[in-house]
């Protein structure tokens, strides 16, 4: 077993991991920010170091300072959580040639899994269906992507290979209009991820995000634990998660999570990961995987009842893995709301002083947050201030669990979304299950309108 991890991350994922690493017996590590000092995790870990700033770029994103932490503190193994660091390749090779073990995959497969173009190739080798495309990279020559692009039939999304979050993707719907999306797109690859690549894609109008958690020990086992709907999104951005997603039947279930658990051993996966996929007329497309722990895992955990946290600390110790696909069996529904810092109307964030806190309680309900009344959100980092999850029987209770939990949750001294997702809970779409991924979008404008017109 793992005797000392350094947890590089912040938040209520620092948290998280911290509890999992306590719960197996092993020492804890927490690098933080100046402004960070504050963190519950902080104060919960054996030993903190500071390692620059408030910036990202001077703290959580320095590889340097991070693996100098580790050093420093004699840790064995560093978790990068989600986000900043978890899925740069460049990281996960320097932590190991450091002598440390990175608890997530090899850099190699990161590095294939980055590139949108070569993952798609080698899901495709490996027998994942995919989103009817370009193949490859899209070229200059404008007769040629024209060419391409009546082949797929518009309208088609043209993708940075580098991109991923909802970032460097653009929407066309003529002709016309291709050779300027693809520049343009090109451009804003270049600025925001180094990388100009682009590819091209057929758009589907009207799916819905459909993705399967997979664990691999690296030995020759793997297996999945099911799917997770997050259609309800904002700006590419997901809103609420739930498990098991509505209308997916168990043989279609087993059926693409056999398929994932091939691909995993076909490229050799090590630890959590997740196969994203758009849901269209009965059928999945693969469009990304990400090579790390998600935001919304704990809506598998408590579908399957297992820590994904602690199992990849368990495959990053050598170990095999210990659960059998006949062993996971889904049992009732659970919803994730994520609560940010943000006005729930407009979106902007709102960083400040957490005056008052209360987290609710009940049967089947979950808060992983870090804050605390008194603490103070900065504006250096993403908005999100922790996730409620809530477990039923079946989804008709999770919900209504999740509106009694949502109407308990006192957070005082700063604007969140709390209010935006009342009304979800509250929409009759989303009750009725297997909307689209525009569907919350088109809902938000249709408020917008109506509250215009009120004026």
């Amino acid at each position: 077993m793992l005797d000392k991890v350094v947890i590089a991350n912040r938040g209520e994922i620092a948290l998280r991991i911290l509890r999992a690493c306590h719960s197996l017996g092993i020492r804890t590590v927490a690098v933080h920010s100046t402004v960070d000092r504050n963190l519950k995790h902080v104060a919960m870990a054996d030993e903190s170091v500071c390692i620059g700033p408030p910036p990202s770029g001077q703290s959580y994103l320095d590889m340097p300072a991070i693996i100098a932490a580790a050093e420093v503190t004699d840790a064995q193994a560093i978790h990068p959580g989600y986000g900043f660091l978890s899925e740069n390749a460049d990281f996960a090779e320097r932590v190991e040639q450091s002598g440390f073990i990175f608890i997530g995959p090899k850099a190699e497969t990161i590095r294939l899994m980055g590139d949108k173009v070569e993952a798609i190739r080698a899901m495709k080798d490996a027998g994942v269906p995919c989103v009817p495309g370009s193949g490859g990279p899209l070229g200059d020559d404008a007769a040629t992507n024209i060419k391409i692009a009546r082949e797929i039939g518009y309208p088609v999304i043209v993708k940075a290979a580098g991109g991923g979050g909802g970032r460097g993707m653009r929407v066309v719907h003529t002709e016309a209009a291709l050779s300027n999306a693809i520049a343009t797109t090109k451009q804003e690859a270049k600025a925001a991820f180094g990388n100009d690549m682009v590819y091209m894609e057929k758009f589907l109008e009207n799916p819905r995000h459909v993705e399967i958690q997979v664990l691999a020990d690296g030995q020759g086992s793997a297996i999945h634990l099911g799917e997770r709907d997050c259609s309800m999104q904002r700006r590419h951005q997901k809103v609420v998660e739930e498990a098991p997603a509505p209308g997916i039947t168990p043989e279609l279930r087993a059926e693409i999570g056999q398929v994932c658990v091939e691909a995993c051993l076909r490229i050799g996966y090590r630890g959590a990961g997740t196969f994203e996929f758009l849901f269209e007329d009965g059928r999945f497309y693969f469009i990304e995987m990400n090579t790390r722990i998600q935001v919304e895992h704990p809506v598998t955990e408590l579908v399957t009842g297992i820590d994904l946290i602690r199992e990849q600390l368990l495959i990053a110790a050598g170990e095999k893995l210990s659960i059998r696909q006949e062993d996971v069996v889904l049992r009732g529904h659970a919803i994730e709301c994520r609560i940010n810092a943000e006005d729930p109307d407009t979106f902007m964030p709102s960083p400040g002083l957490i005056q008052h806190f209360h987290a609710p309680g009940g049967p089947g309900v979950r808060v992983d947050s870090h804050v605390y009344e008194g603490y103070r959100v900065p504006s250096n980092y993403d908005s999100m201030i922790g996730k409620l999850i809530v477990h039923g029987p079946d989804r008709e209770t999770a919900i209504c669990r999740m509106r009694v939990a949502l109407s308990e949750m006192v957070i005082d001294g700063i604007k969140t979304n709390i209010p935006l997702q009342a009304r979800i809970m509250r929409d009759r779409g989303f009750q009725d299950g297997g909307q689209n991924i525009h569907y919350l979008e088109k809902r938000l404008a249709e408020r917008r309108e109506k509250s215009l017109t009120i004026g």
